[in-house]
């Protein structure tokens, strides 16, 4: 009977450790990232803030830094961005995003003063509201399947991209001028506005922090240019490129 009941427990025992022998397979297959997914995620949804620096490189940025107290960095402004990405290949996603980035300034002339002996102030504002599709390509694959069931996300995905789209913008300045041909001061409201289209390049990179939400990083650079409206007839078109850099989360579904 002893030995009958000895047997049976090696038997169970045997049993229990072929039972326990795939799971340090999964284990370690959840290595390359914090978790995993029961699939392999198709759309990302985030947002991301960051810093934008316009490039500025027109005729009326170099007025307004040649006459009033504005420099280039003074149109630098918070950049924020929300995006929907949909996983079209292993590597290759298409997005669609919508950005916005705003900017007031108060300056006065620089070589000028009123009769008063007071300064001729205004304020600028300037806003760009891009509107974009692009192709982002992902320079390593982003996760593994381990079975039917399982897909593990990789620690980090760098990427480029490139796209385009269109770009609204608005350009305005409220306050005192100088008229250069009477040398009279006068009050004004000035505005240029309008839709162009833009272009843009970028690069980046994706830190997996769980299995569905992601740390990205990205630094993307857009061209843009437009003729001014009648406000700013004498200038030539406004330049609405430059360069931002962001950082947000995103959730992977």
């Amino acid at each position: 009977m002893n030995t009958q009941r000895g047997r049976l427990q090696r038997r169970v025992l045997l049993v229990a450790v072929a039972a326990m022998l795939p799971l340090p397979v999964a284990v370690s297959a959840q290595a390359g990232g914090p978790g995993f997914l029961f699939r392999r995620p198709m759309v990302s949804v985030g947002i991301r803030g960051g810093y934008a620096l316009p490039q500025a490189g027109s005729e009326i940025f170099d007025f307004v830094r040649e006459q009033l107290t504005l420099d280039t960095s003074d149109f630098a402004s918070s950049a924020w961005r929300a995006e929907l990405a949909v996983r079209v290949a292993e590597r290759l996603d298409v997005a669609a995003g919508v950005g916005v980035t705003y900017t007031s300034k108060r300056s006065e002339f620089r070589d000028w003063i009123a009769l008063d002996d007071l300064p001729i102030e205004q304020t600028t504002e300037f806003i760009r509201v891009p509107v974009t599709l692009s192709a982002k390509w992902y320079l390593r694959d982003r996760g593994r399947s381990v079975s039917r069931f399982v897909w593990v996300p990789e620690r980090w995905s760098p990427y480029v991209g490139v796209g385009g789209g269109a770009i609204w913008y608005r350009f305005s300045q409220k306050g005192d001028f100088v008229d250069f041909e009477t040398l009279d001061v006068f009050s004004a409201f000035l505005e240029s506005e309008g839709t162009t289209a833009t272009a843009h390049v970028f690069s980046g990179v994706d830190l997996s922090l769980g299995p569905k939400v992601v740390l990205t990083g990205e630094g993307r650079y857009s061209w843009g240019k437009m003729d001014m409206g009648l406000d700013f007839v004498d200038f030539d078109s406004i330049d609405l490129g430059g360069f931002q850099a962001t950082v947000g989360l995103s959730l992977r579904f």
